[in-house]
């Protein structure tokens, strides 16, 4: 059987308000169907609506904490980097050991989590990040990227509009008219088209850009305003149709072309992402000064840095009226379907890897090459080299 003879460990995840888990009872069973062994840490599943006893019942075993779990598991499967576990005093990698491998959103090339990076490497895990998925069509199933943009693009928006203090749609009353809101969408991928759609459900007046000319016409399929850029597409457009670093003054050139929108809007919504890559700075702090009191900015690409240079990860915060929200973990505030389409890539990805109960590194693999973070003490991860300057 596929997976005889390998133990995964699905950890309870840590990360502030994080309800998702990498495994429900039904992937779990297909792991256990295979050969596998199942390690569900106590409580795991609770997020998502999935008790202890759904996934004993498929086979899986449920055990009390992070340390027994860590130190039995072949392969770790989390939904978010390792971090500092409060309940058992230690970081988690500290609690892997060599030769382990881990599958998670490793967003390794966002600075905050450089020095995780360095030690996983220095621990000897075989680490791998799904962030980092080539888009390419055997590897549509596996894209837990697209999969979570869908969940962050419509949340992000609804979290945007309940913090804004103003109607979306316009209404007209005895009184007067109440004009609507001035959304802005920056990058049409996955989260920002999902983002204009949720925005214009609610009536708000959508204006959108993209470096890329194929998004730009979604954004019209839309019926979305289009901010032109004037970016040469040569420089925007990289492999898969994934939007490329440009160069610094081309990204100045963008940044002089958005100024003007952004002062105007009510909600900007920040999706801009390079893949491996640490995202663009697009809304300088002048720009956001530049925005009326009251006014949001959501960045939604904060696992990878933020496209504000004002946004914290994992925190809001109010400059002079205006409220940055860089809450880092949007789609796990939607976690009954975030978990369901999270659970599917992950073990359509594990079973990409898996031969014989064995983890296959074919590193001439294109969906190999780019997922893999580290291996063998090394960081091997393009984007995280250029990212940290090794």
């Amino acid at each position: 059987m596929k997976y005889r003879g390998l133990t995964f460990g699905i950890p309870k995840e840590i990360m502030k308000s994080e309800c998702r888990v990498a495994a429900t009872p039904e992937t779990a069973a297909l792991l256990v169907d295979q050969g596998a062994s199942v390690l569900v840490e106590d409580s795991a599943g609770q997020g998502s609506f999935f008790a202890n006893h759904q996934y004993v019942d498929v086979g899986a075993e449920v055990v009390a904490g992070p340390e027994d779990l860590y130190g039995r598991a072949d392969v770790v499967l989390k939904v978010k980097e390792p971090m500092f576990n409060d309940r058992v005093s230690q970081h988690e990698v500290d609690l892997m050991h060599e030769g382990q491998y881990l599958v998670c959103f490793l967003h390794p090339a966002s600075p905050q989590n450089h020095d995780m990076i360095r030690r996983l490497a220095q621990s000897g895990v075989t680490s791998f990040t799904l962030d980092s998925m080539p888009r390419i069509s055997r590897a549509q199933a596996m894209d837990a990227l697209t999969s979570m943009s869908t969940v962050a693009g419509y949340k992000g928006l609804l979290m945007a509009a309940n913090r804004l203090p103003k109607f979306m749609p316009m209404l007209g009353t005895a009184v007067g008219m109440i004009y609507p809101a001035q959304v802005l969408v920056i990058g049409a991928g996955v989260a920002g088209l999902q983002s204009m759609a949720t925005a214009k459900r609610l009536g708000a007046v959508v204006t959108a850009c993209d470096i890329r000319p194929d998004a730009c016409e979604q954004i019209k399929s839309l019926g979305v305003k289009l901010l032109e850029l004037p970016i040469d597409p040569h420089l925007a457009v990289g492999e898969g149709g994934y939007a490329k670093n440009l160069p610094p003054d081309e990204l100045e050139k963008e940044r002089q072309a958005l100024s003007e929108s952004v002062a105007q809007s009510d909600i900007v919504v920040l999706t801009a992402l390079v893949p491996g890559r640490r995202a663009p700075i697009l809304v300088t702090k002048e720009m956001v000064e530049s925005m009326s009191p009251g006014s949001i900015v959501v960045d939604i690409s904060i696992d990878q840095g933020g496209n504000c240079e004002l946004a914290k990860a994992g925190d809001v915060i109010d400059h002079n009226g205006v409220i940055v929200d860089g809450t880092q973990n949007i789609p796990g505030t939607v976690p009954t379907h975030a978990t369901s389409l999270f659970a599917k890539n992950v073990l359509n990805f594990v079973d990409f890897l898996v031969h014989d109960g064995h983890v296959s590194l074919d590193r001439s693999d294109q969906i190999v090459a780019e997922t893999l973070v580290t291996h063998g003490g090394d960081i091997l991860h393009e984007g995280t080299l250029e990212a940290i300057g090794e």
